[in-house]
């Protein structure tokens, strides 16, 4: 007999959810314009995100994987609770809005499976996706550096800043931000979040709302317990419980702001999320509209398992 315990314990398959708005966004604004697709229109996004995706698609040739769109720039639930979420943002110029579009059909035609709903944003829908697939025993990789995303990471999951290439597990999360993955939600909550134009509550930054979560565990507790604040060892402590006092309903509000849905609405063909079939006219007229070199042609169709385009054939022949 072996000297070992039996196990029936199995490496969890990965699904890997990417935030395809954050590299679509890097894309804009880090390449240069000078290209355009067949009717002159700008293509740099276009063509960033394919080089990003075909990296990932090479690197590490997934099995079951999302790519994640926002497409409730104006119209996700989180503007009914409050008028001015994101209102901080400039509206998408035309010239990006068509690239998004472009971005997508590129996944479509890679056999990718998409995720986009107009009232629910690419993080919901990472975070419903990957919350009913590991009920089938799968692990999440979450391609994104938002912070918003680690409230999403349990035990055997991890979330991947692609272009530093760092990787962080649930463990990982409080060396980064002062907090548990668990409590990710609450920390914006207290301490707002400028990039979603949450402003939080008055007076409470980024250090007094680790330290208020480390002390009490969760927002609901803290609320609980407000009488304690003044005695915490916090500079002014006995004014931040007084403005915690009169800011509970805004707080209990933002944290409906911070807190990922679970349960976004996924297509039945979408719930397997296992990649599928590439196809084949759609690539090749996209790579003819949006004008991609033949280095670019050869890479994708290698990665969605074809024989060279035709285009590049005729090149090389």
């Amino acid at each position: 007999m072996s000297p070992f315990p039996a196990t029936d314990i199995a490496p969890r398959p990965p699904l890997y959810l990417v935030d395809a708005s954050l590299y679509v966004f890097r894309a804009w604004h880090s390449m240069p314009d000078e290209f355009q697709d067949q009717h002159g229109w700008p293509t740099n996004a276009v063509h960033g995100f394919a080089r990003f995706l075909l990296d990932l698609l090479e690197r590490e040739r997934p099995h079951h994987i999302a790519i994640a769109f926002d497409e409730a720039l104006d119209s996700c639930f989180r503007h009914r609770l409050y008028a001015a979420y994101k209102a901080n943002r400039d509206p998408a110029p035309d010239a990006l809005r068509r690239q998004f579009a472009h971005c997508k059909a590129l996944c479509v035609a890679l056999g990718l499976p998409v995720l986009a709903h107009h009232e629910y944003e690419a993080d919901d829908l990472i975070g419903s996706a990957l919350h009913a697939r590991r009920e089938a025993g799968m692990r999440g990789v979450i391609i994104s550096a938002d912070k918003d995303l680690s409230q999403l990471l349990f035990e055997h999951d991890e979330q991947w800043d692609y272009a530093r290439n760092q990787r962080w597990g649930m463990a990982g999360v409080k060396a980064r931000h002062g907090v548990h993955a668990h409590q990710i939600a609450d920390y914006l909550a207290l301490c707002g979040d400028a990039v979603d134009n949450i402003p939080g509550v008055t007076g409470v930054g980024a250090k007094s709302a680790a330290v208020l979560l480390a002390h009490f565990g969760s927002l609901d507790t803290l609320y609980e317990r407000l009488d304690e604040v003044p005695f915490l060892r916090l500079r002014g402590a006995a004014q931040m419980a007084v403005r915690l006092r009169e800011q509970r309903e805004h707080a209990l509000l933002w944290r409906q702001l911070t807190t990922i849905a679970l349960d976004a609405p996924l297509d039945v063909a979408e719930a397997d999320l296992r990649r599928g079939s590439a196809d084949p006219q759609m690539l090749q007229g996209l790579c003819e509209a949006l004008r991609f070199g033949p280095l670019t042609r050869r890479r994708l169709f290698s990665a969605a398992g074809l024989p060279d385009s035709p285009s590049i054939a005729s090149e090389f022949a």
